[in-house]
Formats: C-alpha cells, structure tokens, sequence
C-alpha cells in the first residue's frame, strides 16, 4: 500500500511540475473591457513565422527547431507564449523572448522560418478554456466580431487563434481569439 502511495504521489508532483512550468509572456497593455471582449495594445515584439500550404500545426515543427537551436547561432531560445495561428494563412507564429528588441535576432537556417519584429498594434481579444476546436474557434470569433462591430470598431485583419499552454497541459487551458482593430485611446 505505501509503494503504491509513494508512486502515485511521485507521478502527481511530476506532472504538477510540467503542467506548472511558467514560459516569458508577451506584453500587452489592456486599455477597454467591453462585455468579455478585451481592447489591448501591443508593443512591438520580435517573432517567428511559418507559413505554408499545410494546416498550421505542421509549421510547429520548423519552429520548434529554430529556437531549439536551428539557426546560424545554433542559440538555444526560451519558448514564450502565446503561439499565434491563423488557419487563413496557415501560419503559425511564436513570440520570442523580449531580449531580441535589442539583441540580433539569429538567422534561421530554415528558408521558411521568417523572423521579425512586430508593429505595435490594437486588438479586441476574447478567452476561452480548455482545448481548442474549430467549433470553439468559429463561436468565439463570432461573438469576438459582432462585439466589435456593435462597439462601432473597424476590424484591420483576419482573426489570430492564441494558445498558451503546452498540449501536455490538461487543466486551466487558456486560449484566445484576437482580431486587429482600430483604436485610440
């Protein structure tokens, strides 16, 4: 009985450990709540892209191996979050650590890994928990434009689907849906 207790408590602790794991997030500045809905300013920040005929999900790969050291400084590189996807696209995109707004960002040895640094920008962004669909996807990119259209905004682009926690991550799941709007404030 104590060999299975001390096993179970020893698996618990692991998995408390993984699932607790805490990644650099970018910044953003919330500047209007409107219902549910978000209006958040975003500075600039250095990123990484893929875009390509396949579903988003197959552009992990490229991109995992960039910041695992697939670049011209073989550099290992913090993951961040969110990881940004657009299904129109089919890209996928990660933040990487702000250090890389002063530091040169290396070079990719991969010609379909982009990198850049972002423009600051307006977005009206919505939560939701759990694992991501296209059915959960769609509902809230819904409710995310009617609210921007009935708060008299202009939408400047497609929609963005963030995720913020691993796969491995089973509770407290946080994703968003982010779309570019005009706004000042």
């Amino acid at each position: 009985m104590n060999k299975c207790f001390i096993l179970t408590t020893i698996l618990f602790l692991n998995s408390w450990i993984v699932m607790s794991q805490k990644y650099e997030p970018q910044e953003y500045q919330v500047m209007d709540q409107i219902g549910k809905i978000e209006i958040r300013y975003y500075p600039s920040a250095p990123m990484i892209r893929v875009s390509s005929n396949q579903s988003r999900n197959n552009n992990f790969g490229k991109l995992f191996r960039y910041i695992a050291g697939n670049n011209n400084n073989e550099e290992k590189i913090a993951m961040t979050t969110p990881v940004y996807m657009s299904d129109q696209s089919k890209t996928m995109e990660f933040v990487l650590p702000k250090k890389f707004l002063k530091a040169k960002i290396p070079v990719p040895n991969d010609n379909d890994v982009e990198t850049y640094i972002s423009e600051p920008k307006y977005y009206a962004a919505i939560k939701y928990s759990g694992y991501s669909n296209n059915k959960k996807e769609q509902n809230y990119r819904e409710e995310l434009v009617k609210t921007i259209q009935n708060s008299n905004l202009k939408i400047l682009s497609e929609h963005f689907v963030l995720s913020y926690d691993a796969p491995t991550k089973f509770y407290n799941r946080r994703n968003e849906i982010l779309i570019q709007v005009n706004y000042s404030d």
